[in-house]
């Protein structure tokens, strides 16, 4: 369903910091991510990440999207932006986990948009 709460991302400065933290309050199980970098999080009920070199972050949240690109032209006309950020859109890491962007409405808010792999 379009809009729905896809994804979360959460950013710390010190991954293996911050998996051992989550992991012990949640119980979170943390896989590694695309790259190596990071790590992907399965959770209960909403898949999540987490990246390291940000220190001070809050969460990310992302929500899904059918046609990201569509999307992304939705977010411009309605006069939002789309950060020049590379979120991992090599072919076997959009394969695995799928398309993001990191975007802002027209007032400035941040969030994101997420196109699941294809078959979820």
């Amino acid at each position: 369903m379009s809009g729905e709460l896809s994804f979360f991302e959460l950013g710390v400065a010190n991954t293996e910091q911050g998996r051992k933290f989550y992991s012990a309050l949640f119980g979170w199980e943390f896989e590694s991510g695309p790259g190596g970098s990071g790590y992907s999080i399965t959770t209960p009920n909403v898949p999540g990440g987490i990246h390291g070199g940000d220190e001070g972050a809050g969460p990310y949240v992302f929500f899904r999207v059918p046609d990201l690109d569509a999307a992304v032209e939705h977010v411009l006309a309605l006069g939002g932006t789309i950060d020049a950020v590379d979120l991992g859109e090599d072919p076997e890491s959009a394969a695995k986990f799928g398309r993001f962007k990191l975007c802002h409405d027209d007032q400035g808010s941040a969030f994101g948009l997420h196109e699941p792999p294809s078959g979820s």
